[in-house]
């Protein structure tokens, strides 16, 4: 037996405007630091340990940060869905509860996100458009009701 049905199919990004200008300045200006670090110091006469570490964190920045730009939620008939680099996925059978979050004064930068509780771990989903966040405010008012 399924509780939670949507009305439809939502899907919109999972970060919001503010959230996705913020990790653009952060990661031009992490990009900068890292190239004048590699223009004050000597970094190619450092071994190859260093300079693949360099490497390697510079290109997890760069994957993270296009999956904050291209991540989309969705909320279907089969469940809720979180495209990035590890997609997360509940479906609605799974769900034992479901609750909003947020965090205070910061609203603007942090949207609340969606924590869902299955029977052995708990998956937060996030939410930048206000469609997501009316059906996240829906599924939590549907689990409260629940108990």
């Amino acid at each position: 037996m399924q509780f939670y049905q949507p009305a439809g199919t939502i899907a919109g990004p999972a970060y919001g405007a503010g959230f996705k200008t913020f990790a653009s300045l952060l990661t031009v200006a992490l990009l900068a630091y890292g190239v004048s670090i590699t223009l004050r110091y000597p970094v190619m006469s450092y071994g190859f340990g260093v300079k693949a570490m360099l490497i390697c964190a510079a290109a997890l920045l760069m994957v993270s940060y296009y999956w904050f730009l291209r991540s989309v939620t969705t909320i279907d008939a089969a469940g809720i869905r979180q495209s990035f680099v590890v997609d997360k996925r509940v479906e609605w059978r799974d769900v034992r509860g479901a609750k909003m979050i947020g965090i205070p004064y910061l609203s603007w930068l942090f949207p609340p996100r969606m924590v869902v509780r299955t029977g052995t771990s708990f998956t937060t989903f996030n939410g930048g458009s206000r469609e997501l966040l009316i059906e996240f405010a829906k599924i939590s008012l549907a689990f409260q009701m629940k108990k």
